[in-house]
């Protein structure tokens, strides 16, 4: 499971309404008869119109800057593998994030408890990922491909008389790296915008800054994890504990779905991937063998490249050993380690 906090984005090429993010909300129901479209829920309601959805977002801003932002967006993507276990089931996962707001709500730090009645959200399911310029499969095609489109405007100037050299040489190098080009889909060389294959089902909430009552500011993004400060000559408590909320809601995914997590699959071992890898792969060599090997499975299903270890008795040379085999594919597991296995 791996949840996402973004905050409005305020530069000049965006709205300073919610219109622009709905918009993108509902690009996945264009051209969709209205049975088949995925409607905005909430707690309690099913079916919301986008309009009430702006409008209801952008009338909660009471005493709000205009370059603060008024709403943030939670991006809560199961993974496959999660996915699968529930049979990518919308019912389920609407059910998942009704719980999951209360989390959310659970985790500000306040002087009264927030309940997640205090939140205006609106959350909406998508079924579809495209490859974006940042995946891992678009920039190693994007090698291959530069060097084609290099040789294709080479090919160009020699026949114009502007260059010098064999078009024949240059045509059999293109088709050898158009044949080296590592990523496709069902022939298909992967590009940006390509819809990503299997089970892509992810959800986006939109939140209000401000409460349901418009008075209080309920900021996920703010600085302060969990301090306290003196207002008006009283203790005011005040900040978001991310930790939490991203432990608690991976715990309800579990318990709600009897879902068994293996270490690779937890917030915990993804940070500790980022802050500390040596103690990352120390755990996951300290697995039990089942463990361990479905470790290695589910690592090896998201693209990382696990090399076949000697494991020794002694668990400190097993961890040493274990990190120099994988110094070259700590970057990798970082990226594996989030979602998409």
């Amino acid at each position: 499971m791996y949840i996402n906090i973004t905050k409005q984005h305020l530069d000049a090429t965006f709205s300073p309404s919610s219109a622009d993010f709905v918009a993108y909300l509902e690009k996945e129901n264009e051209g969709k008869q209205l049975d088949q479209q995925e409607h905005f829920f909430d707690q309690r309601n099913d079916r919301i119109a986008p309009e009430k959805v702006i409008r209801e977002i952008d009338g909660n801003t009471a005493k709000l800057k205009n370059l603060e932002p008024k709403f943030y967006s939670l991006t809560i993507n199961p993974s496959q593998r999660e996915l699968r276990h529930i049979n990518n089931d919308p019912n389920k996962l609407k059910e998942y994030v009704r719980e999951v707001m209360k989390d959310y709500a659970a985790s500000f730090y306040r002087d009264k408890p927030v309940s997640v009645h205090s939140l205006k959200y609106y959350a909406k399911l998508e079924y579809e990922r495209t490859f974006k310029g940042y995946d891992k499969q678009v920039k190693e095609n994007q090698v291959f491909k530069a060097q084609i489109v290099k040789l294709e405007n080479d090919i160009r100037m020699v026949l114009r008389g502007d260059l010098e050299g064999s078009v024949n040489a240059m045509k059999k190098e293109i088709t050898k790296l158009t044949a080296q080009i590592p990523h496709r889909l069902n022939g298909e060389v992967v590009a940006q915008g390509m819809n990503k294959p299997g089970l892509q089902t992810h959800i986006h909430v939109i939140v209000s800054r401000k409460d349901v009552s418009n008075r209080f500011s309920l900021s996920p993004g703010s600085k302060y994890m969990e301090s306290e400060s003196i207002l008006n000559n009283k203790v005011v408590k005040r900040g978001f504990r991310r930790d939490q909320f991203y432990e608690s809601a991976e715990k309800r995914f579990d318990a709600m779905f009897k879902y068994k997590r293996n270490f690779v699959e937890t917030y915990h071992a993804r940070k500790s991937l980022l802050n500390d890898p040596k103690i990352y792969f120390a755990h996951l060599l300290g697995l039990p063998t089942n463990e361990r090997s479905a470790a290695f499975k589910i690592m090896g299903a998201a693209g990382v490249n696990i090399p076949k270890l000697n494991i020794p008795t002694n668990k400190v040379e097993a961890a040493l050993q274990a990190i120099k085999q994988f110094k070259k594919v700590i970057e990798v597991a970082k990226t594996a380690s989030s979602i998409g296995v």
